[in-house]
């Protein structure tokens, strides 16, 4: 079958300089370059209000992938991508500087693909200056980055701005673990395979974890993440959007308005959690000094440019109800964290264990079948079950064992590629599938304003935990109350 073809871009990043097009934006788009994965009329052009011609701009994307691309950087590819580079200096405040894209967009051959790499309070005089310019057309699309606000009341006056402009089909908002494969694999798994379609609800399934754990700290972002916190920073987005991944009903197909749907619901169905349940189905905790990876690190009122006083989260617990039917009294338990044991993002799922134990010359209680979802650092599946141990004594002797599907090793000859990668090239090519839908930020902020609320109104102050480990001990006995324990 021939290959489907798509229609080039302007690609237009705005906010070329920062330190997410840096870090990010270049990085993935050099390497869809790589894979011959942008269409050959497509043009990259940056935006932001440092003085610079187009040379200037190629010798940015030059030295950030030289800093930041975990790879030998290759000259033909790079002599591809960097012809495909223009730079704009535009102050994004000041309205008459948008008409300089007109001298450069060609909207007639080429899709305007809008990409705000900025901070959220400069999407309203872009959105105003792209629609006074008159260079919008219906085809153009914008791209939208988090945090989309606060809380619900400043994510719904974003998205005001942002509809004003642009209407909700046109508006594609990122969330980078959606462009990750495993994640992705999760449709394939649930809905592909009748062992798990058939096996996927409170009949089968005792609880699910899901750990996004970092071991780094703030890393020079003290201002931002004190703000923020850990529940509003991971959760909010992430953590959430991978729970409707595993919690959604089947969509009836995989456009992109059914599987939207589908997870709303899961949203609306999330169990509140207020001032009177706050304390116990969530836990705060905040790192002090401690060690990582045998090196010593400061705690969180040490770093940097800290506010001893503070009492913002860098880590966070939280038991989830979904009250549906199929997951009635099955907990997901939710785990964040910087300053972590190691760097770890994976979900388990823990099926139920058999009624009656026959084995118990191996196990005087039989442990659960896991099936393991590992998104980073290694991407795969593995499923934790019972087998015999190969031998002919008397004794029928079981162990656990795993089926081990390493996506590196089971496909050699694909090409793994990052979250964004995936994510840029779905913008591009005008595919909603994997972003989110205004209505989606806006039932997520809803729970997640019920905990913060609750929060503030509580004296309990954040946990301490040393850097280094997996939490405060608090984070323990929210599953220890429960007759459970945390994966590793």
């Amino acid at each position: 079958m021939k290959d489907k073809k798509f229609k080039p871009c302007d690609l237009v990043i705005y906010g070329a300089l920062g330190d997410l097009t840096r870090r990010k934006l270049l990085i993935s788009l050099y390497r869809l370059e790589n894979a011959n994965l942008l269409e050959p009329d497509t043009r990259i052009i940056g935006v932001d209000r440092h003085p610079g011609e187009g040379a200037f701009y190629i010798d940015v994307a030059h030295q950030s992938l030289k800093q930041f691309l975990n790879e030998k950087l290759d000259e033909a590819v790079w002599k591809r991508f960097s012809s495909r580079l223009s730079y704009l200096q535009i102050d994004l405040t000041q309205m008459e500087q948008y008409q300089r894209l007109h001298e450069v967009i060609d909207q007639q051959s080429r899709v305007m693909v809008n990409y705000f790499a900025v901070a959220p309070f400069l999407f309203k005089p872009i959105c105003q200056g792209l629609d006074q310019s008159g260079i919008l057309t219906p085809a153009a699309r914008m791209v939208m980055e988090k945090p989309i606000g606060h809380n619900l009341k400043s994510s719904i006056e974003i998205n005001d701005e942002v509809a004003k402009v642009f209407n909700e089909d046109q508006v594609y908002r990122i969330d980078h673990y959606l462009g990750k494969e495993t994640v992705l694999n999760l449709l394939a798994l649930r809905f592909a395979n009748s062992i798990f379609t058939n096996n996927w609800d409170h009949n089968t399934i005792d609880h699910i974890q899901i750990t996004v754990a970092e071991d780094i700290g703030i890393e020079g972002r003290w201002e931002y993440f004190d703000k923020t916190g850990q529940l509003r920073d991971m959760v909010q987005n992430h953590l959430l959007q991978i729970l409707t991944f595993i919690a959604m009903e089947p969509p009836a197909n995989l456009e992109a308005e059914s599987i939207h749907n589908e997870k709303i619901k899961v949203l609306k169905a999330l169990r509140p959690i207020t001032a009177k349940n706050v304390d116990e189905k969530t836990v705060r905790g905040q790192y002090s000094a401690g060690y990582v990876k045998r090196s010593p690190v400061p705690g969180y009122l040490e770093e940097e440019g800290a506010n001893v006083d503070s009492t913002t989260e860098s880590f966070v617990a939280i038991r989830v109800d979904i009250d549906n039917w199929r997951w009635a009294d099955v907990p997901f338990y939710l785990r964040a964290g910087k300053r972590m044991h190691n760097k770890r993002t994976e979900i388990v799922v823990y099926f139920k264990r058999v009624p009656h134990n026959i084995f118990k010359d191996s196990y005087l209680r039989l442990p659960p079948n896991k099936l393991v979802i590992h998104l980073q650092p290694n991407e795969g599946v593995e499923i934790e079950m019972l087998n015999k141990v190969p031998g002919i004594d008397e004794n029928l002797k079981i162990q656990k064992t795993k089926l081990d599907l390493s996506f590196s090793e089971e496909f050699k000859k694909s090409r793994i590629f990052g979250g964004y990668e995936k994510l840029v090239l779905e913008a591009m090519r005008g595919n909603p599938t994997l972003f989110l839908s205004r209505e989606e930020i806006e039932q997520a902020w809803t729970w997640i304003d019920s905990i913060q609320n609750a929060w503030a109104k509580s004296p309990e102050k954040p946990k301490p935990y040393q850097a280094g480990t997996w939490g405060p001990i608090a984070s323990d006995l929210l599953l220890d109350r429960d007759g459970r324990a945390w994966e590793g």
